[in-house]
């Protein structure tokens, strides 16, 4: 059956990721492909290295892509450093908790979580106890987690593994761009991301750092295909060593050989995506660090302040809660089935995309995100203005221009 070229309607995407997709980055991703050992692909991925480095404010020399969504960083770092019977804590506060201690458990560890009520962060005390008590291999922790909205604090976390021996793994998927992420001073192990939130990308590539005491694990376990290896004991030695690492496509001792010098081949590299994630990273550095995490607590700051303004209740402790997303109560006349026809209307009648939840909190809650390309003022006063005519529409009482009234007293206060 003939189909007509795609065409996807015109979206305002204002849920929790994925977002729409900066334009200069989808400009990035028509560009001409190169061999996969073209000098100018060779180069291209150097520097990506060296813009992700300044993402996630670190100096480590590991510092990539792995090709596939934030979940494939996510499984690459657990299934290379996680062998049969390690010991791995896991702070769960949320869905992606659970999602990493769900993985870690798929890699043969012995898993032990600290759980607190959705809504909270782990402290530093309950995590120190844990890891006195158990001295896992593996800290796993997530760092904005999208279903309550909440950011963990780290730097007191990473400097517990690092006192007690342990490598601290930090999904930072939700967060970085948005949130302050410093992964060296922090002591952070590997974290791993995704281009579909504050970077302002597609989903479909996964920007990993690993710091050298990851590196030598990891390298521990490193075994090079037999159709690749040279001769054992040369410069470049390819003698195996410990456990090979469960997964081929996710082996990141196989991966980090891919991006270094010897390019020793591994997969062919997903070219327009790592166009991408260049653009990513060269936007967010040259608009600086500092100021693109300033310019998400501006504007998640207003849509904070906007819902409130409009009689809506807000989920979580605030003192917590992500820049770029927030949890916005549906109110009990509306429950879960006229919460789930405000985000309709909203999608019909004006375009604009806002989330749901999972789990404890499935049509408790929207999720409104401010993240991106979208963390911008005119997308924030959109959101409000259409979400105040739904509500009104579904016979919720809510003031009149509450929202957007409420949001521009915001920014006058910030100055913006």
């Amino acid at each position: 059956m003939p189909l007509d070229e795609i065409a996807p309607p015109p979206r305002l995407l204002m849920g929790p990721g994925p977002i729409s997709v900066d334009p200069r980055v989808l400009r990035a991703m028509a560009a001409p492909l190169v061999g996969q050992f073209d000098p100018f692909m060779t180069t291209t991925m150097n520097e990506v290295m060296a813009l992700y480095r300044h993402v996630f404010a670190t100096d480590n020399e590991q510092t990539f892509l792995v090709d596939g969504t934030a979940r494939a960083g996510i499984e690459a770092a657990l299934v290379s450093l996680i062998e049969p019977g390690d010991r791995v804590l896991v702070p769960v506060f949320g869905r992606f908790g659970h999602l990493l201690a769900e993985i870690a458990g798929r890699c043969g560890a012995e898993v032990h979580t600290i759980e607190v009520p959705w809504g909270e962060v782990v402290a530093p005390e309950q995590v120190e106890e844990a890891v006195l008590r158990l001295r896992p291999k593996v800290v796993a922790c997530v760092q904005g987690d999208t279903s309550t909205t909440m950011c963990q604090p780290l730097d007191d976390i990473g400097r517990i593994c690092a006192e007690h021996g342990a490598l601290l793994y930090v999904d930072a998927t939700a967060s970085i761009g948005g949130n302050e992420f410093r992964t060296d001073d922090w002591q952070i192990d590997i974290a791993t991301a995704g281009l579909q939130k504050c970077l302002g990308g597609p989903s479909g590539s996964a920007p990993i750092t690993l710091s050298p005491r990851a590196v030598d694990v990891i390298n521990g376990r490193r075994h090079v295909e037999a159709g690749l290896r040279e001769i054992p004991g040369g410069e470049d030695s390819d003698t195996a060593s410990g456990r090979v690492i469960a997964s081929n496509y996710f082996d990141l001792a196989m991966v980090m050989d891919y991006w270094g010098p010897r390019r020793l081949n591994h997969h062919t590299e997903a070219t327009s995506m790592l166009y991408a994630a260049r653009e990513c990273a060269r936007l967010l550095v040259a608009e600086g660090i500092d100021d693109a995490v300033a310019r998400h607590a501006r504007h998640g700051a207003a849509m904070l302040t906007g819902v409130q303004g409009l009689g809506l209740g807000v989920f979580g402790d605030l003192a917590h809660k992500m820049h770029n997303v927030v949890a916005v109560g549906i109110p009990a006349q509306l429950g879960a089935v006229g919460g789930d026809a405000v985000r309709g209307r909203m999608l019909e009648d004006f375009g604009i995309e806002i989330g749901t939840s999972f789990g404890p909190l499935h049509g408790k809650v929207w999720r409104i995100g401010t993240m991106g390309f979208n963390a911008r003022r005119d997308a924030v006063l959109t959101t409000l203005a259409a979400l105040e005519q739904v509500l009104r529409a579904a016979g919720v009482a809510v003031p009149p221009g509450g929202g957007v009234t409420a949001a521009l007293q915001s920014y006058a206060g910030a100055g913006a």
